[in-house]
């Protein structure tokens, strides 16, 4: 009888350590993608910049495969999980850390994509102000709304340039605002979605640039990306090139700071230390697409500020003066 229940008990080892095998190697799998996303080609497709758009989750998967291992009864399944929760932990657990108490030369800012058919930029205007920034940063400004941004803002907000759909509104003086050309050549029509400009902050002067990147498309054939990919490296020249050492970046990017279609962008300047805050769509948020990036500043903390009438989120980020 003993030997029986020894036997039945190595047996039941063997059947916990042997059986799961799918769910293991799935878990080795996503293990990969999360550390190595880079290997991923971009060539077909871009691929690559597909996977980096949705990488944070990933760890749904995690958690699906978690289940999966449990009802399995799979030992060598929970283990292998490890593996992905270690590189996820590693790539995204630092954006869920509390956030310290701000500093004495911190500035608020704001970025949104207000949307060319928002039908209540007074509502959207007041809204982003609620927030107090520094600085608000708006895409897609369009006749007659460009007016309501203006007139609503105005009281708090006494400066401001636009420059075509993209402007930039502060409580401090600005000066030296000129269009950015950051069109890709196969854009035929006016492109006028670039602008640079001096905030003089009782910091020091600050250049605060406002883009908005080409869209990309997730179609049949991958990520039509070119475009945005294109754009990104020109403002990543125009951000190589400023004479100012203090350089802050508010914009709709169309890409998320893992995509490789931003690497001119993102090896240049600073992303936020903390917070998710997906901004895009706006009634299911998969992404976060508006971005601030600071150079020789840092970014502590990024948010997502209530729902206004456009399809993106508006974002409000700290920034940390040096």
């Amino acid at each position: 009888m003993e030997r029986a229940t020894a036997a039945s008990r190595g047996a039941w080892r063997r059947w916990v350590w042997t059986r799961g095998r799918v769910p293991a190697a799935l878990a080795v799998l996503t293990a990969g993608l999360l550390a190595f996303h880079r290997a991923v080609p971009n060539s077909m497709g871009r691929v690559g910049s597909l996977l980096e758009t949705f990488l944070p989750w990933l760890g749904l998967v995690i958690v699906v495969l978690f289940g999966w291992a449990l009802l399995r009864r799979s030992a060598t399944a929970l283990v292998a999980l490890l593996l992905p929760t270690a590189a996820w932990t590693h790539l995204f657990g630092g954006l869920r850390l509390p956030v310290g108490e701000a500093g004495p030369y911190d500035l608020v800012v704001v970025q949104h994509n207000v949307s060319d058919e928002n039908t209540d930029p007074a509502g959207t205007a007041r809204a982003l102000a609620d927030a107090g920034p520094d600085l608000i940063a708006l895409q897609e400004l369009v006749t007659p709304a460009l007016a309501v941004y203006e007139k609503t803002l105005a009281p708090d907000y006494p400066y401001h340039a636009v420059r075509g759909t993209v402007g930039l509104w502060s409580k401090h003086p600005l000066t030296d605002a000129r269009l950015l050309d950051i069109g890709p050549q196969g854009i035929t029509e006016p492109w006028r979605r670039g602008l640079r400009t001096v905030a003089h902050t009782p910091h020091g002067e600050i250049a605060a640039y406002v883009a908005h990147l080409p869209s990309v498309r997730v179609g049949a054939g991958g990520l039509a990306s070119s475009w945005r990919d294109e754009s990104a490296g020109l403002l990543g020249r125009a951000v190589a090139a400023e004479p100012l050492e203090t350089v802050i970046l508010l914009g709709d990017l169309n890409g998320t700071v893992d995509d490789r279609g931003l690497a001119p962008l993102t090896s240049r300047m600073n992303v936020a230390q903390r917070g998710f805050a997906f901004s895009f769509p706006a009634a299911l948020p998969l992404a976060r697409i508006d971005q601030v990036m600071a150079r020789s500043a840092t970014v502590p903390h990024i948010r997502t500020l209530p729902a206004t009438g456009s399809d993106h989120l508006p974002v409000a980020a700290r920034i940390a003066l040096r």
